[in-house]
């Protein structure tokens, strides 16, 4: 396995996203008791997706795919809010789960050029 570090995750101050054309990003409102907890994205409908051709298309198996923390930071009004934010997402639907290996809670449809916004499931 390829272990490929976020250097964004754990960071719990403001952000800054970089979008536009088909690169959007993904804002997630996580409860507060996954605090600290790793939420990893992949493409939808990657688990247990086998070619059969003899090649790749570009999003190996074993690869690691993006993940970043829970954090709590400050919403507009003064509270404190947890969530999970990508950065830089290409468009296309995707599947979010708890690291290493936790069931998929959660599927978006991320569109480029926008901030998606999604809460995870209780």
């Amino acid at each position: 396995m390829n272990a490929v570090e976020n250097p964004h995750a754990g960071k719990g101050s403001s952000v800054l996203l970089d979008i536009g054309g088909d690169i959007g990003a993904l804002v997630i409102a996580m409860p507060a008791e996954l605090d600290g907890e790793e939420i990893e994205l992949r493409p939808a409908g990657l688990h247990g997706h086998e070619h059969g051709h003899g090649h790749g298309h570009g999003h190996g198996h074993g690869h690691a795919f993006p993940h970043v923390a829970v954090v709590p930071r400050p919403s507009p009004d003064g509270e404190i809010a947890h969530s999970a934010v990508f950065f830089e997402v290409p468009e296309g639907s995707y599947e979010l789960y708890v690291r290493p290996d936790g069931p998929v809670r959660l599927t978006v449809e991320v569109s480029g050029g926008v901030v998606t916004e999604a809460s995870w499931p209780r």
